[in-house]
């Protein structure tokens, strides 16, 4: 019986707008028609106004569309602080008459653009779920505690998408455009929760998003942006379904310096296989402390504290794996303990 197979590879870029290396993977025999995200680290700053992340998605759908294809997620992450490297990474599956084992699962999904009204609000926890669930079901996965990452695109405002709002009689969950960025992307996350029974929806109200910290999903990164209305999703996990090499597993670090279960999830892995991707949240702990010492990362007026965090704890990362080519986002309201987030770990097995 034919079975489902993932391809992942980690691309390095030299710019926003260069797919070169993406396009080398076509040539070596990659289908184009078999890409389902495409997941990318930009040199912007990951803030309201980070253009990179829109002129990534640009070049990426012009080159989809040069071979035919539309529909693929495509995820960019803004902010490369530190040593952290621009890079994309590629997740394909396609058909195999190999037998199913269990493995890598990919699924993939979109939302309904949301209402502006909407963001930051149970609306939009509630519309998520709809489309984690159907991107898990996509997956073939059957448990949800076979899921171990859940990656968000979402949307953020702007001042003329306030401006529209208000003109209609309707209000905004805020109108500070940055603290909007927080706002979508812990809605969504409360979404994922949502979607694996982690929270139950009826617990989840309008001004619990971006306040009860103590509510989280294990496994949910979000990265909110100015360049779509709508949320990509794509869901990673492991399935009786699938066959390869591929093999995933995570970590929830407690604060920024958790290293300890990221490599407790490592270690669970690396018997046989090399490294393919490591996929990160980081934040700025709300409480102003990490480990009783305070930071000051909530209180630097010239650098957003997402940037701080991703550079903090890219470092740390890199200082475990023995690379810079990781995808870390800042930003984890709901993602992960305050102050933690999940982490991802995906190697391919030696065959």
């Amino acid at each position: 019986m034919p079975s489902m197979r993932a391809h992942v590879f980690r691309v390095p870029a030299e710019g926003p707008d260069d797919v070169s290396g993406v396009e080398a993977l076509f040539a070596a025999g990659l289908k184009p028609e078999n890409v389902v995200a495409i997941l990318g680290k930009t040199e912007g700053n990951g803030c309201v106004n980070d253009f990179t992340r829109g002129y990534a998605t640009s070049s990426f759908e012009a080159l989809f569309r040069k071979h035919g294809v539309e529909g693929v997620s495509i995820v960019m992450s803004g902010g490369t602080e530190g040593a952290l490297s621009p890079h994309w990474t590629v997740f394909g599956r396609e058909e195999t008459n190999a037998p199913a084992t269990r493995a890598l699962a990919i699924g993939a999904g979109r939302t309904p653009a949301l209402p502006s009204h909407d963001l930051g609000r149970r609306a939009q926890v509630l519309m998520v779920a709809d489309a984690v669930k159907a991107a898990i079901r996509d997956a073939g996965i059957e448990d949800a505690a076979d899921v171990h990452f859940v990656q968000i695109k979402c949307p953020l405002l702007t001042t003329q998408r306030i401006a529209k709002v208000e003109a209609s009689g309707k209000t905004v969950a805020t109108r500070d455009t940055l603290k909007s960025m927080g706002l979508s992307r812990g809605a969504s996350a409360l979404g994922v929760a949502v979607a694996l029974g982690e929270i139950d929806a009826d617990e989840i109200s309008d001004r619990d998003i971006g306040t009860r910290h103590e509510l989280y999903s294990r496994c949910a990164s979000a990265s909110a942006g100015v360049e779509l209305l709508d949320h990509e999703i794509v869901v990673l996990g492991m399935s009786t379904q699938w066959s390869g090499p591929f093999q995933i597993d995570h970590a929830v670090m407690q604060d920024a310096i958790d290293v300890q279960s990221v490599k407790a999830a490592y270690a669970r892995l690396r018997e046989d296989g090399k490294l393919a991707a490591v996929l990160a949240k980081a934040e700025p702990d709300p409480s102003g402390q990490v480990r009783g010492n305070r930071h000051t990362m909530l209180g630097d007026s010239d650098i957003s504290g997402t940037r701080h965090a991703r550079a903090f704890v890219g470092g740390v990362l890199a200082g475990v794996f023995g690379m810079t080519d990781l995808y870390v986002s800042g930003g984890a309201e709901h993602q992960g303990p305050p102050g933690g987030g999940p982490v991802a770990i995906i190697i391919e097995k030696e065959t």
